[in-house]
């Protein structure tokens, strides 16, 4: 950040995740706030600054008790936790705020309280220019930039298929993990066939959860009890609604863009990156996401994957908690995305990779209509 640096001083998710059916939506963002704030030692009183999606920030602010001075209801889907931290950072900065919370909380499987889906209605883009054709939500949706990708680069479907392998080894070392037992090619070869190409194992889990972030100045948060993580580096841009008015399938305009500004802005080259977290929605998202942000060339994020360079003990560990792949995926992933980077930057993940002291969570929004970067660091700007 240019006029002050920012830390991360409090994070944590909701106290279960998976099933849970007797905590409705907003009970779930409470939940997550409320153990934020014991993780950063502080109280609702304590805060002045909210963001939220999903719920209103006015609902999150008077259920806590809290009496903002800056309030941010950014909804660009599931990486809008990603721009939340962006705005916050920036709040702080400016003066608007001096500590802000950030929550997630959705009822994505047990749909408790849930609040209907955006961006729907006989009005709205999508239900003119896409819906008559039979696209439909994530899987029909998806589909259309992975089959072109495929056939661009001549991509074996092994390649796509590996992504759920690997990633569900990572989930095999983590208690919190939805899907903890180890698989192979032909699982998720077997497994029910949703929308060609994506079985079910290359989609991501429906669960219930949340988290809860907490941000201040990086010189407040020298007298936190929690280590701080910093925010070196941070990105947002959106592309299309319509995922069939992509400049380019096999690329997201809204990564590369989100991504370069966050490289730029914390001044590091990708060999300085030791963690990455990339929204995995569908099993092509870590492939788009590391040929986007720089790690690969066009074309060759599947075989980067398939070499092990992201599995545990590869020179670049991805998704480490499981992702939304093994570990949760209530809806609106990010959140689950930036806790992990936070843990692995703290040291305290429950598939600690050593020596962790950058890490990268990417996210996207809708099928690639957004994406947000944040770059986070334990050592200080």
């Amino acid at each position: 950040m240019k006029s002050k640096s920012i830390a991360i001083v409090g994070a944590a998710e909701t106290t279960k995740l998976g099933v849970i059916p007797d905590m409705s939506e907003i009970m779930l963002h409470a939940d997550a706030a409320l153990n934020a704030l014991a993780d950063a030692g502080l109280k609702p009183s304590d805060i002045d600054g909210v963001a939220t999606a999903g719920l209103w920030p006015t609902d999150l602010a008077y259920y806590l008790g809290i009496t903002p001075t800056w309030a941010d209801g950014t909804l660009v889907g599931g990486c809008s936790f990603m721009l939340h931290v962006r705005h916050a950072a920036a709040a702080i900065n400016e003066g608007l705020c001096n500590t802000v919370l950030i929550t997630h909380g959705e009822s994505g499987r047990s749909r408790i309280g849930a609040a209907g889906f955006p961006g729907g209605g006989r009005q709205s883009l999508l239900a003119q220019f896409e819906q008559p054709y039979g696209i439909m939500g994530p899987t029909t949706m998806f589909t259309i930039p992975a089959l072109r990708y495929l056939k661009k680069y001549n991509v074996h479907l092994d390649k796509l298929a590996n992504v759920a392998v690997v990633q569900r080894e990572w989930a095999a070392k983590n208690p919190r993990a939805t899907n903890r037992e180890l698989i192979t090619l032909k699982d998720v070869y077997e497994s029910r066939m949703i929308a060609w190409p994506f079985t079910k194992l290359m989609c991501c889990l429906v669960t219930d959860g949340g988290g809860a972030l907490i941000l201040t100045t990086a010189e407040r948060a020298k007298d936190m009890p929690q280590k701080p993580v910093y925010i070196v580096g941070t990105g947002e841009s959106v592309e299309t609604p319509l995922v069939s008015q992509m400049e380019d399938f096999t690329t997201s305009k809204a990564f590369r863009v989100s991504g370069k500004k966050a490289f730029e802005e914390a001044g590091i080259t990708h060999a300085d990156v030791d963690h990455l977290m990339i929204y995995d929605a569908f099993a092509h998202l870590p492939i788009y996401g590391l040929e986007d942000l720089g790690f690969c060339q066009r074309g060759e994020g599947g075989d980067f994957i398939w070499e092990r360079n992201t599995a545990p003990g590869g020179k670049l560990p991805v998704n480490t908690n499981g992702g939304g792949l093994s570990y949760m995926h209530s809806g609106m992933y990010g959140m689950y995305a930036l806790q992990e980077s936070v843990r692995q930057v703290r040291g305290t993940a429950a598939a600690q990779v050593p020596n962790v002291k950058l890490s990268i969570a990417h996210g996207v929004g809708g099928m690639f209509a957004a994406s947000g970067t944040i770059i986070m660091s334990n050592e200080a700007p």
